[in-house]
């Protein structure tokens, strides 16, 4: 029954099914933002003067009054309605990591015994969801409801079907945030503020400095009828028991190959609906593991990048489903190949178009160029705990260290030019970096930088803070991490630095100016030079260009003083370092309250993790594993007891010497794994018992998650051991390789 039933399965999965796929008629342009109430639409939909307000709204923070969010809601409900839109929907993005909807319709009484299709200011500026229905960490208990979702006017609002969907921040009654949207857009703010004023000392003209994000989203594919004969897959996002295939990623054939037609059917579908949803899809291909792949964008304010990408994973389901497939966003869904993350790829940009972190034609832009080098640094350096926090999750903790993913320890690779270039600023001597060739001229006595610098690094992808160019790419981001996580505690940290920076470099400069006989232009500059020459040495450590897998870095992080913690539970605690609650609190990011009520989110959604994972373990163990494995053993004694019956003794004993064997050996294996479920089980209730959050998160991590490996390991010997026609589950090479 059971060999019938996994083959049927596995032989319907690999049908080639017909495909409902869209076909595009015209270029990829063609479809973008036509489900999007972006500029375009506005400017047909509105009034003008009420355009003119909207624009200043998304584009410097203007308030929003009641008269203008009324004008707006008519416009977006005309657009709509013509849409075949039926309902609206706050769409927000608690801390459950993925993000929540409420639908309502259009419809109101209209007095007279009808109805009427009715969307207001009111309506589209907020909305009452029952706050302690989400993960709050205390702030919101079950008598005390009340939150409130607040429309994001800076985020398109966009079409999903027949409901309009509102990009909105979400609140409790008590003001604290609930989502990650809210401390985003505060954190966007302050790095904002602080960059603005150090990009004063070299032009100021500039009146805002955006952060740029370009996600690169790794996932996988599995076929559908594989993927519901896999209860650890359905139930846990990855395979918690399955020997390797013999072929896997061993041959390297996978990466940037020709891609499978029915991933390839399903990648145009997808790439449409997401081009209509206002997501600009750049790349895609092969990933390096069997069944992995890549999508990406082109770089987005961060802000709207972190909407696409939590609007993309939710859609890549949606589609995934009609070409036979599910995705697979887990960090580790299969041992022994590669994990999927999410680089995000960060910058800083001003309002007239230059890069902060890229090289310029003049000594005064390779200057600036420095400056945001260095306080990046400084930033990444003073809190880089914190950043390995903002990243782990129970499932990325699989994936970090592992194959080609960074390690869990936080260090940036610079590349030979620029290693040199600050190395050289720290040791030379002011006077002889810097040199002033007239009234505003400046010569700075430094290495050249090529004007175009992106080529001339090299990667490193142990790194998991690497300067590449114009940019720098934090490489840890797990695949199904909501991507302002880390966007909050990078813009925040690099915010404190700068802020910082000006205080020092102000507080410097009238020391220049009596040695410099009052010549302001130079006195800025030699402040400049001095306090980055400070910097540059204070943040030494967490430069590393290096090998991040080897023991020895491990070694030397710690001599460095680099956070090396490894425990999940234990890394979070970083959130309340008293120089992480300073910092957050100074920037006006988060409060205390609020990191305390995240972090006992994040100890409860770690337990809760590991907790289902052991509970399927055990289910699978003795209800699927075990039951099959003393089938097979029954047959193997048959055969024994028959073949006795047949053969003489002495040589029926000779045949029967490997039947015996596999006898005792699936005897001892079943023993062992029905002992160690005992004991995981045991583990569980003795960890339930504890009270506090973050003691059980320790608990768990420390003595329930160390014995899945070992149940592991004895249920992959029996797969090598039991018939394959036996075997309930279906495996590893027939999971990883689409046909």
């Amino acid at each position: 029954m059971m060999e019938t039933l996994r083959f049927q399965v596995v032989g319907e999965a690999f049908k080639k099914k017909p495909l409902d796929v869209k076909t595009p008629a015209d270029r990829p342009a063609k479809y973008f933002g036509q489900k999007v109430f972006n500029r375009e639409k506005m400017y047909k939909y509105l009034p003008k003067d009420v355009y003119v307000k909207m624009i200043d709204v998304i584009e410097n923070g203007a308030r929003l009054d009641r008269e203008v969010a009324d004008a707006v809601a008519a416009g977006m409900k005309q657009w709509a309605t013509e849409n075949g839109v039926t309902h609206y929907t706050h769409w927000f993005q608690p801390l459950t990591e993925g993000t929540a909807e409420k639908h309502d319709s259009f419809i109101e009484h209209d007095g007279k015994g009808g109805m009427v299709e009715e969307f207001t200011g009111k309506l589209l500026v907020q909305q009452e969801p029952d706050a302690s229905s989400f993960p709050s960490g205390g702030i919101r208990s079950t008598f005390e409801a009340r939150g409130y979702s607040a429309w994001d006017p800076t985020s398109p609002v966009f079409i999903i079907d027949d409901t309009l969907c509102i990009p909105t921040v979400f609140i409790s009654y008590t003001g604290e945030a609930l989502d990650y949207k809210a401390p985003l857009l505060r954190a966007l703010h302050a790095v904002n503020v602080a960059a603005t004023d150090v990009c004063h000392y070299f032009d100021p003209t500039v009146k805002k400095v955006t952060s740029n994000l370009g996600w690169e989203q790794e996932y996988f594919l599995v076929d559908e009828g594989l993927y519901s004969a896999r209860p650890d897959l359905l139930l846990t996002g990855r395979t918690l028991m399955g020997h390797d295939s013999a072929k896997n990623q061993q041959m390297d054939d996978h990466y940037f190959g020709a891609i499978p037609e029915r991933v390839a059917a399903f990648m145009r579908e997808l790439e449409i609906v997401a081009l209509e949803l206002g997501i600009p899809c750049k790349t895609r291909h092969n990933e390096v593991a069997p069944n992995q792949f890549e999508l990406a964008p082109i770089f987005e304010e961060t802000n709207l990048a972190v909407d696409h990408n939590m609007l993309l994973m939710s859609v890549m389901k949606r589609v995934a489903r009609k070409h036979g497939f599910r995705v697979l966003l887990h960090e580790k869904p299969f041992a022994g190949i590669n994990g999927s993350g999410k680089h995000n790829n960060w910058s800083l940009s001003t309002d007239n178009g230059v890069l902060l972190h890229a090289p310029g034609k003049t000594a005064e832009q390779n200057l600036r160029f420095s400056t945001f080098i260095v306080e990046t640094l400084m930033g990444v350096y003073r809190h880089n705990g914190l950043l390995k926090a903002s990243i782990m999750s129970a499932t990325n903790s699989h994936r970090l260290g592992a194959n080609e993913a960074p390690p869990a320890i936080i260090s940036s690779f610079l590349g030979k030019q620029v290693s040199e270039l600050l190395d050289h600023i720290e040791k030379a001597d002011v006077q002889d970096i810097l040199a002033m060739t007239g009234k505003q001229g400046m010569k700075m006595d430094i290495p050249e930088i090529p004007e175009l610098f992106i080529d001339n690094t090299d990667r490193n992808r142990t790194s998991p803070f690497a300067f590449t160019g114009n940019r720098f790419e934090f490489r840890a981001v797990g695949s199904e991490a909501n991507c302002a996580s880390a966007m909050i505690a990078l813009n925040s940290a690099v915010a404190e630095a700068l802020v910082e920076f000006k205080k020092r470099v102000d507080a410097r400069i009238p020391e220049f100016e009596k040695k410099l006989a009052g010549t302001e232009h130079s006195a800025v500059f030699h402040a400049i030079i001095d306090i980055l020459r400070e910097d540059i040495k204070v943040c030494k450590p967490i430069r590393f260009d290096g090998n991040g897998y080897s023991d020895a870095w491990k070694a030397e992080a710690a001599k460095r003083g680099l956070d090396t913690e490894t425990s999940c539970p234990v890394i979070f605690e970083r959130y309340l370092d008293e120089d992480s609650i300073r910092m957050f609190e100074s920037l006006g990011v988060m409060t205390k309250k609020e990191l305390e009520a995240r972090n006992e989110v994040k100890w409860e959604t770690y337990t809760k993790k590991i907790q289902i994972e052991a509970r399927v373990l055990g289910d699978l163990s003795m209800n699927h594993i075990i039951p099959i494995a003393t089938s097979y053993q029954s047959q193997l004694l048959r055969n024994v007891e028959r073949m006795s019956g047949v053969f003489p003794k002495e040589k029926a004993s000779q045949l029967n010497v490997r039947n015996l064997k596999l006898i005792e050996e699936i005897a001892e294996r079943t023993a062992t794994i029905e002992t160690q479920v005992e004991e995981l089980v045991k583990a569980r209730k003795v960890a339930n018992k504890i009270a506090d959050e973050h003691q059980k998160a320790i608990a768990y991590h420390d003595t329930i998650a160390p014995m899945f490996d070992k149940i592991r390991y004895q249920i992959d010997k029996l797969e090598l051991i039991v018939d394959d026609g036996l075997w309930p589950l279906p495996k590893y090479r027939e999971l990883l390789f689409i046909r």
